[in-house]
């Protein structure tokens, strides 16, 4: 089965949970698949946020587009990745403790894996 993104809303995916949102740029918007859009803290510490898949999903790696939270750059989207062999998933947990600003900004969460029941 060819590999998929399974933290977008097109593949079935659901934010269960925020913990802030913001009328402009709600939670919905990391899973939208734009880097355009984004979901914003709203000023405090920590922060987090729930994805949930529509099946059991065996995730080889987990990247995550921000602004300013993974380290401090002047006007540049940061991308991190995190490889996670033998993981099997049906939500994603994140929970942001800090970052370089009081607000910070997830443009995209991506899931890379198979679904073997959909």
């Amino acid at each position: 089965m060819k590999a998929a993104d399974w933290c977008l809303s097109s593949a079935g995916a659901a934010l269960v949970l925020a913990t802030s949102s913001d009328e402009k740029h709600p939670p919905e918007n990391m899973v939208d698949g734009r880097s355009e859009t984004f979901w914003t803290t709203t000023g405090m510490f920590p922060q987090e946020f729930i994805i949930g898949f529509p099946a059991c999903v065996k995730v080889r790696k987990v990247a995550v587009q921000c602004y300013l939270d993974l380290q401090y750059t002047e006007g540049e989207l940061q991308t991190a990745e995190f490889p996670l062999p033998d993981f099997q998933a049906t939500y994603l947990r994140f929970i942001i403790k800090s970052a370089f600003d009081h607000f910070v900004s997830v443009h995209r969460v991506m899931a890379e894996g198979t679904a073997e029941n959909i």
